[in-house]
């Protein structure tokens, strides 16, 4: 009678396992399951991990410590910084207040925050979310400003900071760049037409209505929180992410595996009455050109084995999210961790690998090889040369070797390129599908990738190296009313150093005639000169903040 009653709790067990299971086996959980081994090993920081498939949870596991002081261990229940996995919250705060007639995503964003400066453009709500403002974004801006890594900053200090600004990184709508500030004014919108705190406008209209009662958006980064993990740097020795961050809108929304996968859900059957805005997230624009841009409001749409995905990425201080909605197959996978080798989005492309198999992503395969002709080398040798990308600030070397134009990224980094036709070559040994066309009337090299913006780059005349007395004329010393600081650069023998009070000296190289390169802060140095060609200023750039005027006392 006992093994009659085991043989049917097994034949049960079986079928709820297989009802629950739906495409995904015990062997692919098992398989889920060592991909985080390294995790649970002594002294190690972790995370937790989360699957929901057809509305049921079928995978909830915890590993490593939340705190390495205490030697406590993470749980399910474990509370994680989120970082920039935040920002589809706040999207989806302002597609309520749009829901409810109190903003259209078209508004001059000057309309709800009017203190604002007035740019040439007109930067709109929608470009906050897309990240298609041009605004410069709050690390790279702080950062020239003098701020060091660990200084603590707030909404109120780009609040500040922003009012200085005179220049856009670009025209509105013209390109993506990933913008924390627009997200950060964002919440400055919520604030002014709720009348209320953002952080409490978030818990009483977004988490609260949605069941997610472990969640909430930190803006006091001293307060104690319980079941808050501790983060940490590092792969294999770690050291204390020090809790500096203290801004919202664009981060420091915490939450739970579980929290998270409740809300992913919404992607696939949302609750009821929030049909309208889960819809309106998977919003996507195209910029002024007409190519498509795959990053919606607050989430970006994506790929991923042949399968169309909505996710987000987040990292701050030690602390690195991810979570994606395979929200055609109802599956929906969260991995939060508490250190920054975690790499949560690699882990979520293997789990995805291990429930749909090694699949090809179909949109994201190359086509189909062209055939190249030939083209004398000394037709070849016609487009030799420096190039220079005057919007994304970087350089590139074409040049001959052994009857093939290389596109020289670095010394130990380049890709072969070949003709197709007279002007127009392919990339090779890259991963996507690249194409290098040369104007020769107006000096250009332009990169294409389907469906993308082209990156127009500028020939270099070749000058050769600045002399001594050229070198002299880029010492001084530069002010930028803009993030009110200054930078001195002194001429050192035959090469240059920058030097600011809180960030020290700055290593500096000469690229080409007028323009420098420099460790961060301060990226790409462009030398302005007058009518009488001396120079009266720089343009800064470092990746997120372009252009930041400097003018030379």
């Amino acid at each position: 009678m006992k093994s009659v009653i085991q043989l049917f709790t097994f034949s049960i067990l079986f079928l709820l396992s297989n009802q629950i299971d739906a495409q995904i086996n015990p062997n692919q959980l098992s398989k889920i399951d060592s991909l985080f081994v390294s995790w649970n090993v002594p002294n190690h920081p972790g995370g937790a991990v989360g699957i929901l498939k057809d509305g049921k949870t079928i995978f909830s596991k915890a590993y490593g410590l939340a705190s390495l002081e205490y030697l406590l261990p993470n749980s399910t229940e474990t509370i994680f910084n989120t970082g920039s996995v935040s920002k589809q919250f706040t999207a989806m705060g302002i597609v309520l207040l749009e829901e409810q007639g109190l903003l259209t995503f078209d508004d001059d964003i000057r309309k709800h925050i009017p203190e604002l400066p007035i740019f040439k453009e007109t930067i709109t709500i929608r470009h906050l979310m897309h990240h298609t403002s041009g605004l410069r974004s709050l690390h790279a801006l702080f950062a020239l400003a003098g701020w060091r890594g660990d200084d603590s900053r707030t909404n109120d200090d780009l609040n500040r900071l922003i009012l200085n600004q005179k220049d856009l990184n670009f025209t509105p709508g013209e390109e993506y760049l990933y913008c924390n500030t627009g997200y950060m004014l964002m919440v400055n919108i919520i604030e002014n037409i709720s009348g209320e705190k953002f952080t409490h406008w978030m818990k009483s209209n977004i988490f609260d209505e949605l069941g997610m009662h472990h969640t909430y958006v930190e803006d006091e980064y001293s307060r104690v929180v319980p079941n808050n993990a501790t983060s940490y740097y590092g792969s294999k020795t770690f050291s204390r992410a020090v809790e500096y961050w203290g801004y919202v809108g664009s981060g420091n929304m915490h939450s739970t595996t579980d929290d998270l996968l409740t809300w992913l859900q919404n992607f696939t059957t949302p609750q009821k009455g929030w049909e309208s805005a889960f819809s309106k997230m998977l919003t996507t624009t195209p910029f002024n050109s007409g190519a498509p841009n795959s990053y919606a409001f607050g989430v970006g749409i994506g790929n991923h084995v042949g399968k169309k995905t909505v996710g987000h990425g987040g990292a701050i201080g030690g602390f690195r999210a991810n979570v994606r909605a395979y929200s055609e197959d109802d599956l929906h996978i969260a991995v939060l961790t508490n250190f920054s080798a975690g790499n949560p989005g690699g882990k979520i492309n293997q789990i995805g690998q291990i429930i749909y198999g090694n699949v090809e992503d179909s949109e994201n395969s190359k086509s189909g090889e062209l055939k190249s002709i030939d083209i004398s080398n000394e037709k070849l040798a016609q487009h030799e040369g420096n190039y220079w990308n005057p919007k994304q600030k970087f350089g590139r070397k074409i040049y001959l070797k052994n009857d093939t134009l290389r596109y020289s990224r670095s010394e130990t980094n380049e890709s072969p390129i070949v003709p197709i036709n007279s002007n127009t070559f392919k990339m090779l040994e890259v991963d996507v599908d690249l194409f290098i066309e040369f104007n020769d009337k107006n000096a250009q090299m332009i990169v294409k990738e389907e469906g993308q913006s082209a990156s127009i780059f500028d020939g270099i005349e070749n000058t050769g190296m600045p002399n001594l007395t050229e070198i002299s004329e880029y010492a001084g010393k530069f002010y930028s009313p803009e993030v009110e600081t200054f930078y001195t650069i002194t001429r050192v023998d035959s090469s240059l150093i920058c030097y600011h009070p809180r960030h020290g000296i700055i290593e500096t190289e000469i690229l080409y005639k007028d323009i420098l390169s420099a460790n961060w802060p301060l990226g790409i140095i462009e030398f302005e000169r007058d009518e009488n060609g001396n120079i009266n200023g720089a343009f800064m750039s470092n990746g997120r903040a372009r252009n930041v005027w400097f003018k030379k006392e």
